[in-house]
């Protein structure tokens, strides 16, 4: 069963491998669920994970999800003892924590460029996990971790992408990078990078090259026009 469970894994994980970029460290963003299945099935997520998935794993959290264990109160201590041991990842709700599935979703938005899995036990977050092409889901059934196959929206974008109706987050990153390196898009910190050199130059050449004395001591004064013309008296700074 175990060597049966592994080969799915492989399986799916070359899916997505393939499809979408996705790398080790394969990154787990974990929910306050799946900390709760980890503990009552006496899980060790730190050296099972990376046995199944035959790869190098982090484990992560965001700081919405700490904080909606911690209002859960003593239940879920344990729960919230796990998710504290895992790195957390930054979340855009740093001043207004929303709910733990909220907030996961919102870190696999637009593709999913971070190449996040999902694990979790929330049926409710799960299905919508499952309407994002490119997130690879996780959950615990009878104390076993297991890699859900690709969703049927996963599966008919890439379909898409493979007949040339749409292009893929991994692609379009791709396409970049080769840009970046054969110099058609300029960096945007190369281009801070210009701009500050040439207002050192700027600087540098104002102090060796002074104005004259007549231009720094030339007073502003009105235009005054007379006869269709200004005349200007540069000893006296007066118009005539």
């Amino acid at each position: 069963m175990k060597i049966t469970r592994q080969k799915h894994a492989k399986k799916h994980l070359g899916f997505f491998r393939n499809n979408f970029g996705v790398r080790e460290p394969y990154q787990i963003l974990l929910d306050g669920t799946f900390c709760q299945a980890a503990l009552r099935g006496r899980i060790q997520l730190r050296e099972q994970l990376p046995r199944y998935l035959m790869g190098e794993t982090q484990l992560c959290t965001t700081r919405c999800v700490l904080k909606e264990l911690e209002t859960l109160g003593k239940d879920l201590y344990g729960a919230k003892l796990i998710a504290q041991k895992s790195q957390v990842r930054n979340c855009p709700h740093f001043k207004n924590p929303v709910s733990g599935s909220e907030c996961l979703l919102s870190m696999v938005e637009e593709g999913n460029p971070h190449h996040y899995f999902v694990a979790t036990q929330d049926q409710n977050l799960s299905m919508k996990v499952k309407k994002k092409p490119g997130v690879p889901l996780m959950f615990i059934i009878q104390n076993t971790i297991v890699l859900d196959k690709p969703s049927p929206k996963t599966i008919a974008f890439v379909k898409a992408v493979e007949s040339g109706q749409l292009v893929s987050v991994h692609e379009k990153q791709s396409i970049k990078q080769l840009k970046e390196e054969k110099g058609l898009v300029k960096n945007p910190e190369q281009r801070r990078r210009k701009k500050h050199k040439k207002a050192d130059l700027c600087q540098l050449a104002n102090a060796h090259c002074p104005l004259p004395d007549v231009v720094r001591k030339m007073p502003s004064v009105p235009f005054s026009y007379r006869n269709g013309a200004n005349h200007l008296n540069l000893s006296t700074g007066s118009r005539c």
